[in-house]
């Protein structure tokens, strides 16, 4: 399907991370049969877009072993499937399945690039076009996606500049991605932090749809949410229970609570068609079969308030 189809630029789109990205630090990890129901759970309350695994080797990153399970429960609920692909293995691999996404990293540092991929800003920019033309050629019908890391700061090198990141984000749409997305990975960034580079991009993509990922690493998740929606992302990432973080980038914790984006988005007026009632066997699923991590989330703490009185849609 086309770009258009998948994230509408008229709506907002809110894609579960946690899936992939809730379960990088995991200590407990989730069952295969406890990931598809977690995952079964969630579509039914209304949620249509996740990232499902990581291509990556099953002896290191044991959680992703059974994507090619994820990626066939995906199917047969008929949701948007995305899987990280860092490296060419990976992607080829990933072409082969009915994975509808295949996720690129560039890092906007070459410090995080060199410790999270081994290789420089440049092969990773490299590595997208790989991606793409391998797409083009044998499966055209899969989006790429090629998301920025670091890009509001760096736990290894410290500040980094905007200017550098759009650089990284057009050479990306320019080797061949369909979307680009920005990542606070590990929650350095405040409001007119995420606002500015949002807007920035806004102009960059022209009406196509990028994508935020924010970590609520310092209790600025929501704020940055907020601050993004106002200035043009149309497609956010976030977990349920926060969950989250990345092994390669010091200092990283939990991506923003699911639950607590949804509720932000509605009360800004975005339809979302997802039901906050109805997350709720979710996350159960997931703490049950998690019981040694920490799941977050106002919402989840407090409730949903009497007046909102949103469904899922059918």
């Amino acid at each position: 399907m086309s770009l258009e189809v998948i994230y509408p630029a008229d709506r907002l789109t809110l894609r579960e991370v946690g899936l992939r990205d809730g379960l990088q630090l995991a200590k407990s990890l989730p069952s295969p049969e406890a990931k598809r129901a977690w995952l079964k759970a969630e579509a039914d309350a209304g949620v249509r877009h996740y990232e499902v695994g990581s291509f990556l080797p099953a002896a290191r990153f044991p959680q992703f072993a059974d994507i090619p399970q994820m990626i066939e429960a995906s199917e047969a609920l008929n949701l948007h499937s995305a899987g990280l692909t860092l490296n060419e293995r990976g992607a080829e691999t990933a072409i082969a399945t009915a994975i509808r996404e295949m996720a690129c990293v560039v890092s906007a540092t070459e410090e995080h690039s060199e410790a999270n991929m081994r290789r420089s800003r440049a092969a990773a920019v490299e590595l997208v076009g790989k991606v793409a033309a391998l797409r083009d050629a044998e499966a055209p019908g899969k989006l790429v996606n090629a998301g920025i890391a670091m890009a509001f700061g760096c736990s290894i090198s410290g500040n980094v500049n905007p200017t550098e990141v759009i650089r990284l984000a057009e050479a990306c749409l320019e080797a061949g991605a369909d979307i680009v997305g920005l990542a606070d990975t590990v929650g350095y960034a405040g409001p007119t932090a995420v606002g500015q580079l949002c807007a920035y991009m806004e102009k960059l993509c022209a009406g196509r749809p990028f994508i935020i990922h924010l970590h609520d690493t310092r209790g600025m998740g929501i704020a940055n949410t907020a601050a993004a929606l106002d200035n043009g992302a149309r497609v956010v990432d976030a977990s349920l229970g926060g969950l989250g973080g990345c092994p390669f980038a010091p200092g990283a914790t939990g991506n923003v609570v699911f639950e607590d984006v949804v509720y932000l988005a509605e009360s800004m007026g975005f339809r979302t068609g997802i039901d906050l009632e109805a997350l709720k066997p979710a996350r159960a699923i997931a703490e049950e079969a998690m019981p040694g991590e920490e799941f977050h989330g106002a919402l989840h703490r407090a409730g949903p308030p009497k007046n909102a009185n949103w469904q899922a849609m059918a």
